[in-house]
């Protein structure tokens, strides 16, 4: 073991990014016990290993720093080793997981360590038999403690997923699943191979000098690839409000009005519901009337995000795409092609939640998700709506009541609703719901 002097130590940007809470917990343990482990750097001071003592120890002020001098014959044989060393932590996030083992794999594809299809330990090199053999793709995942095809998907996951998009999951619930990452690398899939192909193609064009051909190939990767980041951008919101909508409807279902809690009925305000009153929570309109008519139709805003139409209520609602830049129209099966038949509606696409069939209108184009959404309950379909259809402080309109369902998500989301209802019972009704989730909250 060697001590140097810490402002010496060069590491490149090429690394994993900082945990500051691991940095936090490595000050304390430093403080209290000294540097139980020491940093790794190869002969020039490069660092191999410690990236996060190192900083710990440069923000408590040292000036000197342990360290052990590793000796390697070149650079890919240094990074090895620090990717070694960082897939031992227990820490690592999914995606940073899965770009270390692409890496890995591709420095010991240049090492000549790297089996490849159909090559097994009797292969040759320049007539001579390799050793070590190339490894294959089972060893390699042995190596890294999981299963082969755990290891073939994280590749998929490194290799297919766009910086852009990748910048975006960084810190995120999504960044720490596996089968969401997997879901947004696949998407776009098409595009990737056709960008692939015109990145050869183009590649060739330039080796033969025609130059024309390469810059038409380029284009169209270039096309393909912004494609591609489009379609995986959609996935990632997707899958970002399918997971808030979850958390939303549970909990919604853990603040329902129990048994044991029907004493709160007694102790919310008392009221009247009549056809033509409004009523304010918090910020949210409710309306008692016919919501087709002028009277309700006044009171809304007219750049809304999202418009929701619940289940089983007879449609007279094309104004609605007039009034909100998309309408999510949710209906039983079999009812969705009758209902665009009927309507006025720029109908886009449709979608399957629970058992419930949701037409998506739009005067804009819209991706559809290119993944099945799996929950139950209005109240899960309605906060994923609302997540992926619009932003904080938006307004969300909708010409029915339902249980109450909307107002209380568009309160938990930062959303401000417009909602109205014909039938003074369900008004009354979703009223109290509201009053007996403020209580409860």
């Amino acid at each position: 073991m060697a001590t140097v002097n810490i402002d010496s130590v060069n590491y490149n940007s090429n690394r994993r990014s900082l945990d500051n809470t691991k940095v936090e917990e490595l000050m304390q343990s430093i403080s209290a016990n000294g540097l139980i482990n020491p940093i790794t750097l190869d002969k020039n001071n490069n660092l191999i290993a410690g990236l996060h003592r190192l900083t710990a120890c440069k923000l408590l002020g040292y000036e000197q720093i342990a360290c052990n001098i590793v000796s390697y014959k070149n650079q890919d044989r240094a990074r090895l080793a620090e990717i070694d060393e960082n897939l031992i932590r227990n820490e690592l996030q999914p995606l940073e997981r899965s770009e270390l083992w692409l890496e890995r794999d591709r420095i010991l594809e240049r090492l000549g360590q790297r089996a490849k299809s159909g090559d097994n330990q009797y292969s040759q090199q320049g007539g001579e038999t390799i050793s070590p053999p190339p490894k294959t793709t089972l060893e390699l995942a042995k190596e890294v403690g999981c299963t082969e095809r755990t290891f073939q998907y994280g590749k998929q996951i490194a290799n297919n997923i766009v910086p852009e998009v990748k910048k975006k999951l960084e810190g995120t619930p999504i960044a720490k699943s596996t089968s969401a990452l997997l879901k947004i690398a696949r998407a776009g899939s098409q595009e990737r191979e056709e960008a692939e192909q015109a990145e050869q193609a183009a590649q060739e064009a330039r080796n033969n000098q025609k130059l024309a051909e390469a810059e038409k190939q380029t284009k169209l990767a270039a096309q393909a690839r912004a494609k591609q980041t489009k379609l995986q951008l959609a996935a990632f919101e997707s899958l970002s409000a399918e997971k808030q909508a979850k958390q939303t409807a549970k909990q919604l279902k853990r603040q329902a009005i129990s048994s044991s809690q029907e004493q709160l009925v007694a102790k919310v305000e008392q009221f009247e519901v009549k056809v033509g009153s409004e009523w304010l929570l918090n910020r949210h309109l409710v309306y008692c009337g016919d919501t087709v008519e002028k009277d309700f139709r006044e009171k809304l805003p007219s750049h809304a995000a999202l418009a929701i139409v619940l289940p089983n209520i007879p449609w007279k609602h094309d104004y609605l795409i007039d009034e909100a830049r998309i309408v999510a129209v949710l209906r039983s099966e079999g009812y969705i092609h009758d209902f665009c038949r009927r309507c006025q509606m720029p109908f886009r696409y449709e979608f399957v939640v629970g058992g419930t069939y949701i037409a998506i209108c739009s005067h804009k184009d819209l991706l559809k998700p290119n993944h099945s959404i799996n929950f139950e309950g209005i109240e899960g379909i309605v906060a994923y709506l609302v997540n992926h259809y619009s932003n904080p402080g938006n307004f969300v309109i909708s010409p029915s009541l339902g249980h109450g369902e909307i107002p209380i998500v568009c309160e938990r989301l930062d959303r401000i609703c417009f909602i109205g209802d014909d039938d003074p019972e369900r008004v009354t009704h979703a009223i109290r719901r509201w009053q007996q989730w403020i209580a409860t909250c």
